[in-house]
């Protein structure tokens, strides 16, 4: 019996450890592959199918498997404690809180610099920001818990997806709120246009999901194919780096493309603007300014 909790143990902070040292590269690269990797993992059910004899067979090998007498109990403690740390739902929000703080500090730095911003609207925009958006990728995971593996495996990039339809606008929500710097063709400033601000917000909300969609939708299909190759059931160790590997070459060709959908100096006619922005422009220049010029940010 303790020689198969060992096995147990030893078992359960393998994966428990790949799940957690994939999700740490991951978030830096675009989004946390955690809830997907254990979405299909459970670790009080066995690994293999009990109703055939070799599944059966399997999982009696891996819980008697002797090599676990050599393990230190140290390194089984350390196992047990991982494991229960990835099953916990403050795993999950700690992640996701750490995705969307540099999220938050990415959305900030590439803001409208025109659009001043104090150190107390700087605080507030950034607990507003990661507080909606881990809401709302953990609110996505825990709605799709019990989709297929497939399935599963997407849910980071629709959680990715819904936390930056949220994370971009309040961490710029003084522009929302204050309007954007707008000027004529000579880059003389006319106003602020909160219009404007929309606009130039919306846009980059879209570049960022484009942004992530092609790594985040193709690598899990890819690598759901590339993990049932015999030869890729042999080398574990190594599927962590190659998913890192795979994404940042998705990165490298998108981030050009999807910054590239929409150009950096936007135009929008003086009629879409605010009304009292109009009468005001209309007052000084009268028809001269048919369009006005803003910096949508990144």
């Amino acid at each position: 019996m303790e020689e198969s909790r060992r096995g147990e143990a030893a078992c359960g902070g393998q994966e428990a450890a790949w799940g957690l040292a994939l999700n740490t590269e991951s978030t830096v690269l675009c989004v946390s592959e955690m809830e997907a990797d254990l979405s299909g993992f459970n670790i009080d059910e066995p690994r293999w199918d009990q109703c055939t004899f070799l599944g059966r067979v399997k999982h009696f090998f891996n819980i008697t498997d002797p090599r676990t007498v050599l393990v230190p109990e140290r390194e089984l403690d350390w196992a047990k404690v991982m494991v229960e740390k990835s099953r916990t739902m403050p795993a999950v929000i700690f992640w996701q809180w750490v995705n969307q703080s540099f999220n938050a500090l990415v959305n900030y730095t590439n803001r409208n610099a025109a659009s001043p911003t104090s150190l107390r609207q700087m605080a507030l925009s950034y607990i507003t920001a990661t507080t909606t958006a881990v809401a709302t990728a953990v609110g996505m995971n825990m709605l799709t818990k019990r989709a297929p593996p497939l399935v599963g495996r997407w849910v980071p990039f629709a959680a990715v997806a819904a936390a930056n339809c949220v994370n971009i606008p309040m961490m710029r929500q003084q522009e929302l709120i204050q309007g954007i710097c707008v000027k004529d063709r000579n880059h003389n400033e006319i106003g602020h246009s909160r219009r404007a601000a929309a606009i130039g917000i919306t846009q980059v909300v879209v570049s960022r999901i484009t942004m992530a969609a092609p790594g985040m939708i193709l690598l899990p299909i890819i690598m759901e194919r590339l993990e049932k190759l015999h030869f890729m059931k042999k080398v574990k160790v190594l599927h962590a780096p190659l998913q890192v590997l795979l994404s940042g070459c998705f990165l490298i060709f998108m981030v050009p493309v999807a910054c590239g959908l929409f150009p950096q100096k936007c135009e929008l006619s003086v009629s879409y603007l605010e009304p009292e922005l109009q009468d005001t422009i209309k007052a000084k220049y009268g028809e001269l300014v048919p369009y006005v010029y803003f910096n949508k940010g990144l």
